[in-house]
């Protein structure tokens, strides 16, 4: 990019966020610099975006101020929420995907718990931890996740919540449950239940002779004092004849579908990585750091979504002659940023809304 096009893209993108946030210009400018030079340049590396700074600076002198704004900089855990939400255009409720994303920087582990808005069109975190170690998350770390959420939405903005084998476990659907929160789980085959009868059987027993779909009722137990709490439960079989079954506190009768919107999750951890921004790339392992990059990353793949949604408008997406999109919507709305950001940049942001209360 030409270092005016560039000028004119952070400009742009500061008078629509200055009102919102608590930083000094210098500051803003830099959050913005990186904002339009991860999408630009595709790469969340600090030394490579150095090079994207429009100023007569040293690359050198350009990388350090970088590394100041993430030593700095506290703007709170979800101050992007709100603002992707609204980027988005969302209202009503929506699908929240639930799941971890790690890697290594060296010998050290990078684990990331993320909550992620998923629609038809969007798929985008809202909502993360960096953990401190290797491995599941515990109830005690997802539990203080949806717990900011709710504060931020509520539950009246869940349509349901989906995840992985991962996330199961008496005291964190418990919760789920007294919050009111719909969730679709994926359980386990070696999962025990108590069935309708009062026997005590493992899903696997319970459906070995279960070819097509299969819905039932059951719980996972409880304490003496408690009452049961009877869940919904649905299964079939798939490739390699393994069981898919998951458990839900609403209705099972369009559980199996629904759960398929899960998938968008995975998609987004490989937009965020390989296939977009190349997340792996960064140097920051303190969780405060990264927690702020990861901000940054979300508003970005917000900004590739909603362009993508406006540059398609009703059209289905193309598909090539083997019948699979020829590309995702991550991709088509970030390769119109790049080009509007080289032509055009003051149109780069027009899907951007204006901040007029403090949101950090």
């Amino acid at each position: 990019m030409e270092p005016l096009m560039i000028r004119k893209a952070i400009d742009t993108l500061s008078a629509k966020l200055s009102d919102g946030l608590s930083l000094s210009n210098s500051r803003l400018e830099t959050l913005c610099l990186l904002v339009v030079g991860i999408a630009s340049a595709r790469t969340v590396n600090l030394s490579h975006l150095s090079g994207e700074m429009p100023t007569q600076a040293k690359v050198e002198s350009t990388y350090r101020r970088l590394q100041r704004f993430f030593q700095h900089v506290v703007l709170g855990e979800d101050w992007t929420a709100r603002l992707v939400i609204r980027m988005l255009g969302l209202s009503g409720n929506w699908h929240l995907c639930l799941d971890r994303t790690n890697w290594k920087i060296g010998r050290k582990e990078i684990n990331i718990l993320v909550l992620a808005v998923a629609t038809r069109r969007y798929r985008v975190p809202l909502i993360w931890t960096v953990l401190g170690k290797a491995g599941n998350s515990s109830t005690k770390e997802r539990i203080a996740l949806m717990k900011r959420y709710l504060d931020l939405f509520g539950a009246e903005s869940i349509k349901s919540l989906l995840a992985d084998r991962e996330f199961i476990g008496f005291d964190w659907l418990d919760f789920l449950h007294d919050q009111d929160i719909p969730f679709i789980i994926r359980v386990r085959s070696n999962q025990y239940v108590i069935c309708e009868d009062g026997t005590r059987r493992s899903l696997r027993e319970l459906l070995r002779t279960c070819r097509g779909k299969r819905a039932f009722t059951a719980h996972f137990g409880t304490s003496k004092d408690a009452a049961p709490v009877w869940l919904n439960f649905a299964a079939k079989r798939i490739k390699g004849k393994e069981l898919l079954i998951v458990v839900s506190n609403r209705p099972a009768h369009h559980a199996l579908t629904t759960y398929r919107t899960r998938w968008a999750i995975e998609c987004m951890f490989a937009e965020a990585k390989t296939k977009g921004f190349n997340l792996e790339d960064t140097r920051l392992s303190i969780a405060k750091k990264l927690s702020l990059l990861l901000g940054i990353v979300a508003l970005a793949m917000a900004w590739a979504a909603k362009t993508a949604s406006a540059k398609l408008g009703t059209r289905k997406r193309p598909r090539k002659s083997h019948g699979r999109y020829a590309k995702s919507i991550f991709r088509i709305g970030l390769d119109e940023i790049r080009r509007l950001l080289r032509t055009e940049p003051e149109n780069a942001f027009r899907h951007w809304p204006k901040i007029r209360q403090k949101i950090a």
